[in-house]
C-alpha cells in the first residue's frame, strides 16, 4: 500500500492493468482509476469504506491483489466476486505444521453460508472451511498461501474482509429461504 487520501487507494503493484480494470484489494472488488508501471490508483466510495477494511488501512500496509478472470482463462479453486459480505476478526492463530489454523469470528450474514469444506474468501484468499462454530469458523493456511499473501501476517484481534460462497446465496434465493427485502446479502 503506498497511500489511502479521502478514499483514493495509490498501491504500488507489479500488476498490469489499465484504467477501468476491475482488480480485488483484499477481497474488494475497484476500479482502476489511474496508474503506471509502478502504481495503481482506485477510488473506494463512503459505501466501500464503511463495510470493508479498507478504510482503516494504514500507508505502508500489504494489501492482496489479484486482477478479474477474463473469458477463456482456466477457473481453478473457488467462485469469488470480490464483493465483501462482512467484516471478520481474527479470534486465533495457531502454526500447523508448516502452515497454520485461524479461527475468524464472523457476522451472521457471512457465517449462514459457510459449512465445512465450503468455500470462504478471507481478504480476497479463497479458502476452504475446516470446522465451524456458533461464532465463527476455522481455515487451514497452507505454507504457499502464506507465501503469496498477506495471510502470514494474520493476528489474534484483526480485522479481515469476508466473502461468502456465492453459490450458497443463489441456492437460499432459488429455494425461497430468503425474503426480497432482507438486506443480509
Amino acid at each position: 500500500m503506498v497511500s489511502v487520501d479521502e478514499g483514493r487507494l495509490r498501491i504500488e503493484a507489479q500488476l498490469s492493468a489499465a484504467v477501468g480494470d476491475s482488480v480485488s484489494i483484499n477481497g474488494c472488488c475497484l476500479t482502476v482509476v489511474d496508474g503506471d508501471r509502478l502504481t495503481l490508483a482506485f477510488d473506494a466510495v463512503p459505501e466501500t469504506l464503511r463495510r470493508t477494511t479498507l478504510g482503516r488501512l494504514e500507508a505502508g500496509t500489504g494489501v492482496n491483489l489479484e486482477p478479474a478472470l477474463r473469458a477463456g482463462e482456466p477457473l481453478g479453486g473457488h467462485y469469488v466476486q470480490g464483493h465483501v459480505d462482512g467484516v471478520g476478526r481474527i479470534r486465533s492463530i495457531e502454526p500447523e505444521g508448516d502452515g497454520s489454523r485461524a479461527w475468524i469470528d464472523a457476522p451472521e450474514e457471512v457465517l449462514r453460508y459457510c459449512v465445512e469444506k465450503g468455500s470462504v474468501a478471507v481478504d480476497g484468499v479463497s479458502l476452504t472451511v475446516a470446522g465451524l462454530d456458533e461464532k465463527g469458523f476455522e481455515v487451514a493456511l497452507v505454507p504457499h498461501t502464506l507465501a503469496v499473501t498477506t495471510l502470514a501476517s494474520l493476528e489474534a484481534g484483526r480485522e479481515v474482509n469476508l466473502e461468502a460462497d456465492v453459490l450458497a446465496k443463489y441456492v437460499e434465493r432459488a429455494a425461497g429461504l430468503r425474503s426480497l427485502h432482507d438486506d443480509g446479502g
